[in-house]
């Protein structure tokens, strides 16, 4: 079934639900409390190459890859993610395999996809090419970069790969973390914060999330991070006793509980009308009915669960619904989360 976003002055012509969102109050919903990390494994022992493998253990994970491959594996699950659906790269992978790799995720559900700790530009802007067209055609996921070392000692230089990967399904952080004795990277920690982002309800923010670190590996001034967050970074902090997460942002520098709301509206919704309505329901005044209380009651248990208020669902005034085509105009105001307090005290 094609999906994907439509234009008014070139409408698609194959059978398909097509969505586009215009920014007017906000928008937003809920898809799940926990969700599919999506991660291309360079190293492993004892799997096939160029294969899927579903894992939502620990024990699973070294069983089928080896211990001493699965470290962005843990860190997805122990982030929060449900699964990992892994796909094993070729040894010494080129530029041939990585595109046959994001070809091979096109065929599979899931809502995070990072790399298996690695910094590697020429493939970030690679993603971020496939992200796009994977949402023109309807399929909704964020992906987490990171820095190495360098990078990451460098906030500048995060932010600029911020900037450059500037997208509302992107996230990049730019400060790696301590744990014990050892210290990652960002782009070796992005699996963890992948995982939180998958395992986060959709109505609730990863702000303020505090991360299993003793420290980060870059502790930023104040206006550091003002500026990291203006272009759009990921970034961890050390509080003074604990290591969080500053503000759940993209690289477009749109809330990520937001994002991943409209996300799971595309793909509910999508779904459903496949399942239910798409070629099954007649385009008459019933049918259409049909179509808008289904959408509607949807979106109400969404306002139910405080991730929107005040859904309306109509048909679009401004096109005709007839022949095989439905133009629906809905509308809702997100619930963000309380993310800024301001205290006037009186003395």
């Amino acid at each position: 079934m094609a999906n994907g976003s439509w234009d008014p002055t070139a409408l698609p012509t194959s059978p398909g639900l097509y969505i586009n969102y215009v920014t007017a109050a906000a928008a937003r919903i809920n898809g799940g409390a926990r969700g599919t990390v999506a991660i291309p494994l360079l190293t492993y022992t004892g799997a096939t190459a160029s294969t899927f493998y579903t894992v939502t253990t620990e024990k699973e994970a070294s069983d089928t890859f080896g211990a001493a491959n699965i470290q962005s594996i843990l860190f997805a699950l122990q982030g929060g993610a449900k699964e990992v659906l892994v796909y094993t790269l070729p040894s010494t992978p080129d530029a041939a395999a990585y595109t046959a790799m994001r070809t091979a995720f096109d065929t599979r559900p899931f809502n995070v996809f990072v790399l298996d700790g690695e910094f590697n530009v020429t493939q970030f802007a690679a993603i971020k090419t496939w992200v796009i067209a994977n949402r023109a055609a309807g399929k909704h996921f964020m992906c987490v970069f990171g820095g190495d070392a360098a990078s990451d000692a460098v906030p500048a230089t995060g932010n600029t790969r911020s900037i450059l990967e500037n997208d509302d399904y992107i996230v990049n952080a730019t400060v790696g973390t301590k744990v014990g004795a050892t210290t990652y990277s960002s782009a070796q920690y992005a699996p963890y914060w992948a995982g939180l982002i998958a395992g986060t309800a959709i109505n609730r923010s990863i702000t303020y999330s505090r991360l299993p670190a003793d420290d980060v590996n870059k502790r930023f001034t104040n206006a550091e991070v003002d500026t990291a967050l203006a272009a759009g970074s990921l970034v961890s902090i050390h509080d003074g006793e604990k290591v969080k997460i500053v503000q759940g942002l993209t690289t477009a520098k749109t809330k990520i509980r937001s994002i991943r709301a409209r996300q799971a509206i595309s793909t509910d919704i999508t779904k459903t009308a496949a399942d239910s309505y798409i070629g099954k329901i007649d385009n008459n005044a019933d049918g259409q009915a049909a179509l808008i209380s289904a959408v509607k009651a949807y979106l109400e248990t969404l306002e139910r669960a405080n991730v929107l208020t005040g859904p309306a669902v109509i048909l679009d005034p401004q096109h005709a619904s007839t022949g095989d085509s439905v133009f629906l105009a809905i509308s809702y105001v997100e619930v963000d989360s309380m993310e800024r307090i301001f205290l006037t005290i009186n003395v």
